[in-house]
């Protein structure tokens, strides 16, 4: 019991990233034992979630654009998935918030299966047609935003220094050439992982931009969570203020305390364009953390 306990407060004080590849390997490991004792094919048991190929058989499992994402063909195919996501999951949790980074997450994972589902049946992509699964998509959008948004950050691979862009565009190439391979076995796979790309690179270019694009499922979270809280957890809600009450927001929150703000925020991104994210000092680490946090 006490076990059990310890386990279930380590996964509570653990970050997102690492929540998140917990339940892909519960899923993983959940489905194959069902799979040994029942004798079932796990394939078969995974069928009503994974993502099909047509969409007129999509349209009886809705659900599965966002569920195909947390499950996988096989041991490699997870283990290479998660390790992708807590590595570069890293560099997002250490600018943005978590809810952020779920964001990304999910979305690029239903990115991927919408570019999967409109390429499968607009275009004669392959001989062999098959139904997709796995977090490929959502793990590629977390790169590609990341290698997009700070793009000079340099890693080191062995005894290499590389650029956070170098590493991601050598992905986003082999993809694409192994798509250009005749009747390649893992085409849905590839479509999956352009489709999470172009999500990542989109989202990462407009919030530089100063637009968030993931606002409005960030909200969606909030309403979902709030369904499972108990009226004290709910945040208060104030349904109108007085004169008095707008006049003291305005004095503590004057224009030019925002416009300081986002200058600083400015300046910090363009050392990070510049110089990489590693350039930064603790302090502007911390600030531009604590920003994230607060969009």
């Amino acid at each position: 019991m006490a076990g059990g306990n310890n386990l279930a407060y380590q996964f509570k004080m653990a970050s997102v990233a690492v929540k998140v590849i917990v339940i892909n390997a519960l899923v993983f490991v959940g489905f194959g034992l069902v799979a040994l004792f029942s004798g079932m094919e796990k394939f078969r048991l995974e069928l009503p979630f994974v993502l099909p190929y047509d969409f007129s058989e999509y349209l009886t499992q809705p659900w599965s654009i966002l569920t195909y994402s947390f499950f996988h063909s096989g041991i490699w195919h997870i283990l290479v998935n998660m390790y992708m996501l807590f590595w570069f999951g890293r560099f997002v949790l250490n600018l943005f918030s978590p809810k952020r980074f779920l964001t990304i997450y999910l979305l690029g994972g239903i990115a991927g299966g919408i570019f999967f589902l409109l390429s499968y049946n607009l275009f004669p992509l392959s001989a062999v047609a098959l139904p997709v699964v796995g977090a490929s998509g959502a793990v590629m959008a977390i790169m590609v935003f990341m290698a997009t948004y700070a793009p000079s950050t340099e890693v080191r691979i062995f005894t290499f220094n590389l650029r956070l862009w170098h590493i991601v565009a050598f992905f986003v190439v082999l993809d694409l050439l192994r798509l250009g391979t005749a009747q390649h076995q893992n085409t849905g796979g590839l479509l999956v992982h352009l489709g999470g790309a172009i999500f990542g690179y989109v989202y990462a270019r407009q919030l530089l931009k100063g637009k968030d694009i993931g606002v409005w499922f960030e909200n969606i979270m909030d309403g979902v969570a709030n369904l499972f809280k108990t009226r004290k957890q709910r945040p208060f809600k104030k349904v109108h203020r007085t004169k008095a009450t707008q006049s003291k927001t305005k004095r503590s929150n004057p224009t030019e305390g925002k416009d300081d703000h986002q200058k600083k925020i400015d300046a910090i991104l363009d050392k990070i364009g510049k110089s990489g994210y590693e350039s930064l000092t603790k302090a502007e680490k911390d600030y531009l953390f604590k920003a994230g946090k607060d969009n």
